[in-house]
């Protein structure tokens, strides 16, 4: 069994930035895509995973037959399934079914036990309903760890000592911004803070969706997983970010279907959303001559079957709004190419 630090150090590896040209409303410019989905679990909650997982070991070891139990609705999930068996401890992850069907495929292949939440919490989501799941599991075996990734510190610390500075290495002295999605905040709360130590002139932008309650705002259907809660973030405070875009999630899958069109790449639909707050941001000093950066937390092969396919879309009720969104867009004259290095 190998130690517990080495795996640690293992799983954290850099991800990298591809330049990418976009054409919007007769403007060409060029951003950043930090794509997470190299990790070596194919998200950024890799990151996430260590984070807290050293906090749990510093604060108690982890022993061989520990038992991690953590609330995911996906990508943190299959990053502790692939450490935890490596240090002799098992994963149990309280789900619900909005969990993309390979993510669950992918816990179960890692040896994750999984509880499913069925029962909606009435904020457009089950977070509350697997929260409270968690307690009573906690409650009823004592010897269970929680890392509950919606209040631990540890997970903003991971970022601002890794992806924070990755990206202000690779994206160079034009950075002007970084676009971060926010589900439990937590990412963009340690991007944050590193550049507020290091580049305070970057603004941090957090990318929410409609229907989400994370930045505040009105609770509603949301068809995107990995962006957006139904319960305001703990750990992304007001005043460390420089503003923020709430998505519609329509124009984040027709993002997301360009974006697959005009470079042959999938990304996940926070990547989208990402993306089209860029776009919605053109306007301002940072968007029209600086460089920014939009982190791609994950790729886009799990979501194969649910925002790439039409299927999908018909089954949810929005194939016309969302053939509708991707022609306004290009109607714009939105078109994505890939940029040389340095452009």
């Amino acid at each position: 069994m190998r130690h517990v630090g080495q795996v640690f150090r293992d799983t954290l590896r850099g991800t990298p930035l591809r330049r990418v040209r976009v054409r919007h409303r007769g403007r060409t410019t060029a951003f950043g895509l930090k794509l997470e989905d190299h990790g070596r679990s194919g998200s950024v909650k890799d990151r996430t995973a260590v984070g807290l997982l050293e906090d749990l070991h510093r604060s108690r070891p982890l022993t061989p037959g520990t038992v991690v139990v953590e609330s995911t609705s996906g990508n943190l999930g299959p990053a502790m399934a692939r450490i935890l068996p490596a240090v002799g401890c098992s994963f149990l992850a309280v789900v619900d079914p909005k969990t993309p069907r390979s993510t669950r495929e992918a816990l179960r292949h890692s040896g994750a036990r999984l509880v499913v939440v069925d029962e909606p919490d009435g904020m457009g989501g089950y977070l509350l309903r697997r929260l409270d799941t968690v307690r009573q599991l906690c409650a009823r075996n004592p010897g269970y760890r929680w890392p509950n990734q919606y209040e631990n510190p540890a997970g903003p610390r991971i970022h601002a000592r890794t992806t924070g500075p990755e990206i202000d290495a690779q994206a160079g002295p034009g950075l002007t911004a970084v676009y971060a999605p926010v589900s439990t905040g937590g990412t963009l709360a340690g991007i944050a803070a590193f550049m507020a130590g290091h580049r305070p002139d970057v603004a941090c932008v957090a990318v929410d969706v409609t229907g989400s309650v994370a930045l505040g705002g009105t609770a509603g259907r949301r068809l995107i997983p990995g962006i957006g809660a139904g319960r305001r973030s703990s750990l992304l405070e007001a005043g460390a970010y420089h503003h923020s875009v709430q998505v519609d999630d329509l124009d984040a899958i027709a993002v997301c279907r360009i974006l697959r069109t005009d470079l042959g790449l999938a990304v996940g639909g926070s990547s989208g959303c990402t993306v089209a707050a860029l776009l919605a941001d053109a306007g301002r000093p940072y968007g029209r001559g600086g460089f920014a950066v939009c982190l791609a937390a994950d790729g886009g092969a799990k979501y194969l079957d649910t925002l790439y396919s039409d299927a999908w879309i018909t089954e949810q009720g929005i194939q016309e709004d969302v053939r509708g969104a991707i022609k306004q867009l290009r109607y714009e004259g939105l078109g994505f190419s890939w940029a040389e290095e340095g452009a």
